[in-house]
């Protein structure tokens, strides 16, 4: 096997004509992001010539890049990404900031705005649904089962049976 190094894996997102819109919003909503560089059609086209081609970003320490490359592929759930929230408090900003314009689903689950699905997970959730308590993890996977936006202390009530 020859000698390799682990390659960087960015992210693509593919856009219609609003990558740079969508970036925009995403960097305002997650702390310590940030655009890195944007690139433009050209007269080779296929966009209009100085149209945004692609927008590099960082959410955090995850690099990803912004593609116009029209409206053939659009997002669909097969793709998410999942926020790791802290607490209560951050599972309900980032819950009202990326369903504002987009859709509520359930378990945690919503689309932006953009098309763009995201999981918003509060720490600790993963115990009480595979806890050691099989009949507790299931009373708390039922009480998620009826939920948009997680709920930790009613997850944790059901676990509790409280």
């Amino acid at each position: 096997m020859p000698s390799i190094s682990s390659p960087r894996i960015i992210p693509n997102l593919w856009f219609n004509t609003n990558g740079a819109d969508a970036v925009d919003f995403y960097v305002s909503v997650f702390p310590h992001s940030r655009v890195t560089n944007t690139t433009y059609y050209t007269d080779a086209g296929p966009g209009p010539a100085g149209s945004v081609l692609t927008v590099d970003f960082e959410l955090g320490d995850l690099k990803l890049t912004a593609i116009n490359g029209g409206a053939d592929f659009p997002f669909t759930e097969a793709i998410s990404f999942l926020v790791l929230c802290a607490n209560q408090e951050e599972v309900d900003y980032y819950w009202d900031m990326l369903t504002d314009g987009g859709s509520e689903v359930q378990c945690g689950w919503l689309k932006d705005k953009f098309g763009l699905s995201w999981q918003i997970v509060p720490e600790g959730m993963e115990k009480l649904l595979a806890g050691d308590d099989a009949e507790a993890a299931t009373r708390a996977f039922n009480a998620m089962f009826g939920m948009k936006k997680i709920d930790l202390a009613a997850l944790q009530a059901a676990y509790n049976r409280e």
